[in-house]
């Protein structure tokens, strides 16, 4: 059998949660990164950051691999995290506003998880279907660590509602009351999908990271937003406009963006839990650098979060991915809301038969990035590791009309 035939034979039976086979090549080094071409170590990491206390070889059973596994498990996980029910609307808010996160369990009941599942490996599997240079397994995303995969920048279109798993999950009777509370309104937006993964053999700590900068700036739309949670706006003397306080109160709690990520299997001390930074979606300075990050930084991870549960985060928070040191894929898509206050110009990345599918609701969420009939988002369809194939792909498809992957033209 060759090398290619045993990956495709590990792809054919590939699951994003239990044990698997896909993962661990000891053939691509460590904090290797590639351009948009697929040329490693370029003079730009771009989003892959080194770890600089990352093992020497991505092995298994090597001693580094080995100490780190042991250190994980004494300390790895927040203390006394607290996991919600989805029935806990005005608790999970507040959490949100105080820490800039709020973990919910069954959020995904037993028939959204399997089809999230399923949706979430068939991605994965055409990310890693692209044969690895010189004996590696798969190609490494283009500016990313190893063995770390996004799926909305893996898309030729950036986003993944294309796909009917991602668009089941925009209103989801346990998610939506919650986003409504923390928004205040129920003409909050959809702005896209995608999500995180990474494979077992993923030994680097990806770099704490805000995925969204805070303007500080308030707009009409936000001061209402402000009103609509409660927020009691106390003016200054000289003007009409908020006092100091108040604005700092407006900034913290309403936040331009929302994300919910859903846990495809367990978050466990060793299968690569996400990680963040209680409270850091209110600070001003940027995270620290990896060869700066403090233990207990590294160590604060949501273990103990189960299949079927979400994080809602307010993406100014810091956060990042951590080594996944299991046998197991640990896969969080995710789908990505808009306060009511953000502009109505997005990317058309819904096609609009998938928009018909959807709740009254969801169809008013995604008002804003639903195509026209007939046309088909470009790049929707195409999942590549490497970025000058994605943008040939989404050039390729760039024209009107329903062109579908495999199509002509598309």
């Amino acid at each position: 059998m060759t090398a290619r035939s045993s990956v495709q034979q590990e792809l054919d039976t590939l699951a994003v949660f239990g044990d698997s086979a896909v993962g661990w090549d000891p053939y691509t080094p460590v904090n290797e990164t590639v351009d948009a071409e697929g040329n490693p170590f370029p003079g730009q990491p771009g989003f892959g950051v080194p770890d600089p206390r990352a093992p020497r070889e991505r092995v298994y059973d090597h001693p580094d691999v080995a100490r780190l596994r042991s250190r994980l498990k004494r300390h790895n996980g927040i203390p006394g995290l607290e996991i919600l029910d989805p029935n806990e609307v005005e608790r999970a808010a507040r959490i949100f506003r105080r820490d800039g996160f709020v973990v919910v369990r069954d959020l995904l009941d037993e028939e959204h998880l399997a089809q999230f599942r399923r949706g979430s490996a068939r991605a994965l599997r055409q990310i890693l279907e692209v044969p690895g240079r010189d004996q590696r397994k798969y190609v490494t995303e283009s500016g990313r660590l190893p063995h770390r995969y996004s799926y909305g920048t893996a898309s030729a279109s950036r986003q993944m509602l294309h796909e009917e798993e991602w668009a089941a999950m925009v209103d989801l009777p346990t998610t939506t009351p919650i986003l409504t509370e923390i928004f205040g309104s129920t003409d909050y937006m959809v702005l896209g999908a995608g999500g995180d993964l990474c494979l077992p053999g993923a030994v680097e700590y990806q770099h704490l990271h805000a995925d969204v900068r805070e303007s500080n700036q308030i707009s009409a739309g936000r001061l209402q937003t402000a009103r609509d949670i409660g927020i009691e706006i106390e003016t200054e003397e000289v003007s009409d406009g908020p006092d100091l306080a108040t604005r700092r109160r407006i900034i913290d709690f309403c936040p331009a963006v929302v994300t919910i990520n859903f846990a495809m299997c367990d978050l466990t001390w060793e299968n690569g839990p996400i990680r963040q930074i209680l409270g850091s979606h209110t600070w001003q300075m940027p995270p620290p650098p990896p060869a700066d990050e403090p233990e207990w930084m590294r160590m604060s991870t949501l273990v103990g979060a189960p299949a079927g549960a979400g994080v809602i985060r307010d993406n100014r928070a810091w956060h990042g991915a951590t080594p996944n040191l299991s046998r197991e894929i640990r896969s969080l898509p995710n789908v990505e809301y808009g306060a009511p206050w953000l502009g109505p110009k997005h990317a058309k990345t819904m096609p609009h038969h998938i928009w018909e599918t959807l709740t009254h609701h969801g169809k008013h969420l995604c008002r804003h990035i639903k195509a026209e009939p007939g046309v088909w988002p470009p790049g929707a369809g195409v999942m590549h590791p490497l970025g000058s194939e994605r943008r040939a792909a989404a050039k390729r498809m760039g024209g009107s009309g329903e062109r579908r992957p495999g199509s002509p033209g598309g």
